[in-house]
């Protein structure tokens, strides 16, 4: 059994504030037996383009370096949401996951931007400032392997199928869908993509703040490989724990065969 910790926090304008605010959760998550504590997307930053650059930090930057050490003296595992990451002069959405020891164990720059505009409802261009990651993204623990992307990565099955091929047994998503896409899809995918790729999945968002530029959903969440739904908040902040039972993922795997049954001599995709 793997305790897992979903931290909703709120974000606000202050930097500071929110990674107090952060430290002070996963300390909580530590009492409370987390094995492994999940921050949300951009949880230091306001969801907009014109703060990523402005709160952004190089490579071993101090929000990474107070999670690094938080992990350690702590002994759990630390999937840090997301940061904007500066690096030769771009912008990446970037989670960091540290192990029990605070070392770097993990590192996903998110692959797929958010680019939409939706009729009567949400427009947004991350591309306008960020930069997209170039990777899929595992990571190892004792309890095997993980798998991580950010938010609008999930839309697509083949980078959550690339992960869970490589052995992944849960999906991280630090992510903030908003009051239009949220509704219509967050629980439909975090099943979606459990039951394709017989995984756990876990999202985890910031708390909901009417008053900003960017209102984020909220609804962390986590999904067991059978698509049920194990634990979920609503907007408020607030903070949930999962006990995953990887066995039963191995049980969903021998009795219902998809992956081992794939049929990859029919699967050639020819682009139009």
């Amino acid at each position: 059994m793997m305790r897992v910790a979903l931290i909703q926090m709120p974000v606000t304008a202050d930097k500071q504030q929110n990674i107090q605010t952060a430290l002070g959760k996963l300390q909580e998550t530590a009492r409370n037996g987390a094995d492994i504590a999940v921050l949300p997307e951009m949880f230091c930053c306001p969801y907009q383009n014109d703060c990523f650059r402005a709160y952004g930090e190089a490579e071993n930057g101090p929000v990474q370096a107070a999670l690094s050490a938080l992990a350690a003296e702590l002994g759990i595992y630390i999937v840090g949401g997301s940061i904007p990451e500066l690096a030769d002069g771009h912008v990446y959405n970037t989670s960091y996951v540290y192990d029990r020891r605070g070392t770097l164990v993990g590192k996903h720059r998110k692959a797929h931007l958010f680019d939409i505009d939706v009729a009567g409802g949400q427009r947004f261009r991350e591309s306008d400032t960020l930069s997209p990651g170039n990777a899929v993204t595992t990571f190892e623990t004792e309890f095997g392997t993980m798998g991580l992307c950010i938010c609008f990565d999930l839309r697509f099955e083949e980078l959550a199928r690339c992960m869970c091929l490589r052995g992944a047994k849960v999906l991280f998503v630090p992510a903030a869908f908003n009051m239009t896409t949220g509704p219509a899809h967050w629980e439909l995918l975090f099943r979606q993509r459990a039951v394709d790729n017989q995984c756990f999945t876990v999202g985890v968002s910031p708390a909901r703040d009417e008053t900003a530029g960017y209102v984020a959903y909220g609804n962390s969440i986590a999904v067991d490989p059978w698509g049920t739904v194990l634990c979920r908040a609503g907007g408020e902040k607030t903070t949930l724990y999962a006990d995953l039972d990887l066995a039963r993922l191995e049980a969903i795997r021998q009795q219902l065969p998809i992956l081992s049954a794939r049929r990859m001599d029919l699967y050639e995709v020819r682009e139009r």
